[in-house]
């Protein structure tokens, strides 16, 4: 059984964007917006053990970024889904509506 917690949850989600931001060509600035700016100060705080392997991927891949151009920059954005933005419901909606495809998908024998 694995416990992942809420920040987990929303640290995968900026690492998951971040990863796709950067690799689409000519994008020099990223904003992330959240409802929860507790997880993104996570991202920064080395201290916290049990989020280093996020915190490690998100700093590597923003320090290549960086590294691209002196103009390229990052935002963080919180955005309380109880302010009720409609990029807000936007996202939230499509994010209910993804539907993942297992690369390896449980074979029985």
């Amino acid at each position: 059984m694995v416990n992942i917690t809420s920040t987990e949850a929303e640290l995968f989600a900026i690492r998951c964007g971040i990863n796709k931001a950067i690799n689409i060509p000519r994008i020099f600035k990223i904003v992330v917006i959240t409802d929860s700016i507790y997880a993104v100060k996570r991202i920064f705080d080395s201290f916290f053990h049990s989020f280093q392997i996020h915190s490690v991927f998100i700093s590597n891949e923003l320090r290549k970024f960086f590294l691209l151009s002196t103009n390229n920059s990052i935002e963080f954005w919180e955005c309380p889904s109880h302010c009720n933005w409609s990029l807000h419901q936007m996202v939230n909606k499509e994010t209910k509506q993804f539907c993942q495809i297992p690369l390896f998908p449980y074979k029985s024998s």
